[in-house]
């Protein structure tokens, strides 16, 4: 076991790859690189990349911050090795280092974004919103139990529709289906706020100018393009991480060009909704537009996660306390629960003494548990039906690492969710896609309830269309908590006219 920082990165994951039994491809396989690029960071002749830092932790079962200082110790020392006063050097970093972590905890008592009140609580602002899905910014804004009134929103998904019209108020007239058909100059002056995001799409470059011209026949195009008609107060577009390196640079090089052409002061970062109070690994890149030039803009400081995976579960019924499964189909069908023929779990979402009797066509009591203090994280619900169990066939597909070709870490339980994905009705396998274990051992998908609000939608947010939409909606939202934060750090109600 290595314990002192003489050993090098590279020595470092090496020692602790052997020590678990590992073979070079099977770590390699689990933080994306091909094993002879591992090879080369084992020696030190190449860098890891910091992002894939967090992968190399689970699969090598170590503490990030252990591995984080034998990665930078070693990459500090690959600098200064042959400099003879690198003790000047050292001392120079270490004063830097803690005046700014100094000036930046300052920063962050200062303007916690959780702290902050708006300046115009009753202000209303009206938004409008493109590529709207089940409409995240509407959700936020009714989180923070804001005023609005939505100008227009737009979506070609018929699916996406009904979400929307169950549940926010908006006139038909104001709905469109196709982006094209939207007329910016109609909503000149009555626009607080704009929100989208468009797939990643490549210009077409004429020469080296880049600008809104050549976003010309593209979905960003026509965001720009409602940006420059209608003159929204404040825009914010997201889009996913890798529009950042998408064609090489060239098309967020080509996006920034043509706000700057728009005229709008704009800030951009990549956030991560693990950061902002919900535990799923989704990274998005915002870029926040302020018609104003005068504005100055900071993103909202991370916050600590202090919840997990777990506690966004619905509750459930373990299979012991069912005489078959006959009866377990029953007792948890929504439609029976609906028409009163069973009650799961009463209005309590956990019971500390719970003695049942039970029958698949009565009722199931619990003794009751003095209520707990209100937390808005941990969810009090009815528990999960048996459809979303896995059959043994699909089971023994989703915990399989793969074929000979294509390997996979499997890995169910997380504490912090994957990436939600719009295909995850399909269900991948357990190193794609999220799956949690009951107490004897079945496992079943995330609930479409679930995904909801691991996307920062609580249960009052209405389901009426198929899971199977339920989950691909989910899955192309955007977090509700992290815009939240983006809305609260700029104080949005400043930027209203009504």
């Amino acid at each position: 076991m290595i314990k002192n920082m003489e050993t090098t990165f590279g020595e470092y994951i090496k020692q602790k790859r052997i020590e678990l039994g590992y073979p070079l491809r099977k770590v390699a396989s689990h933080i994306d690189l091909d094993p002879s690029t591992l090879g080369k960071i084992e020696k030190d002749e190449r860098q890891l990349n910091i992002e894939q830092i967090e992968n190399l932790c689970q699969v090598l079962e170590t503490d990030k911050n252990t591995l984080l200082n034998y990665h930078y110790s070693t990459r500090i020392f690959d600098e200064l090795k042959n400099y003879s006063q690198y003790s000047e050097v050292l001392n120079i970093v270490n004063e830097q280092l803690t005046c700014y972590i100094g000036k930046q905890t300052s920063i962050r008592y200062e303007q916690d974004w959780r702290e902050k009140e708006f300046s115009n609580p009753n202000a209303t602002i009206r938004i409008g919103t493109m590529f709207s899905g089940i409409g995240a910014i509407e959700y936020a804004l009714k989180r923070l139990n804001l005023n609005t009134e939505i100008q227009f929103a737009c979506d070609i998904d018929d699916f996406a529709k009904q979400s929307y019209f169950a549940n926010y108020e908006i006139a038909k007239s104001n709905w469109y289906k196709d982006v094209h058909d939207i007329k910016g100059e109609k909503y000149k002056g009555k626009l607080d706020l704009l929100v989208g995001g468009s797939p990643c799409q490549s210009f077409s470059m004429v020469g080296k100018r880049r600008g809104f011209n050549d976003t010309r026949g593209t979905l960003f195009y026509e965001f720009a393009r409602v940006v420059k008609e209608s003159q929204p107060n404040v825009f914010i577009f997201e889009n996913v991480k890798g529009l950042v390196n998408h064609d090489n640079g060239n098309t967020f090089e080509t996006i920034k060009a043509t706000f700057d052409e728009l005229g709008y002061k704009y800030f951009y970062q990549v956030l991560n909704a693990k950061d902002y109070g919900i535990p799923q690994h989704r990274e998005r890149i915002f870029v926040i537009g302020f018609k104003d030039d005068s504005v100055n803009f900071s993103f909202p400081e991370p916050i600590e996660l202090e919840h997990k995976m777990q506690d966004f579960l619905e509750d459930y019924i373990e299979t012991k306390y069912y005489l078959k499964e006959k009866g377990v189909k029953f007792v948890t069908s929504s439609k029976n629960r609906t028409k009163r023929y069973t009650q799961i779990n009463g209005e309590i979402a956990l019971c500390q003494k719970a003695n049942q009797q039970f029958n698949w066509h009565g009722d199931f009591v619990f003794e009751l548990q003095a209520e707990n203090e209100f937390d808005e994280f941990i969810f009090d619900v009815r528990e999960v039906e048996e459809k979303y169990y896995l059959s043994d066939k699909v089971r023994d597909y989703v915990l399989n690492p793969g074929t000979k070709n294509f390997k996979t870490t499997i890995k169910t339980d997380l504490e912090v969710a994957r990436p939600l994905l719009q295909s995850m009705h399909k269900m991948h396998r357990a190193g794609v896609d999220n799956y949690v274990t009951h107490n004897k051992g079945r496992i079943r998908k995330l609930t479409p309830k679930e995904c909801l609000r691991l996307m920062g939608f609580r249960d009052d947010f209405k389901q009426v269309v198929s899971d199977t939409q339920m989950y691909r909606q989910a899955g192309n939202s955007i977090v509700v908590d992290v815009l939240i934060a983006i809305l609260k750090q700029m104080d949005i109600t400043k930027y209203t006219t009504k």
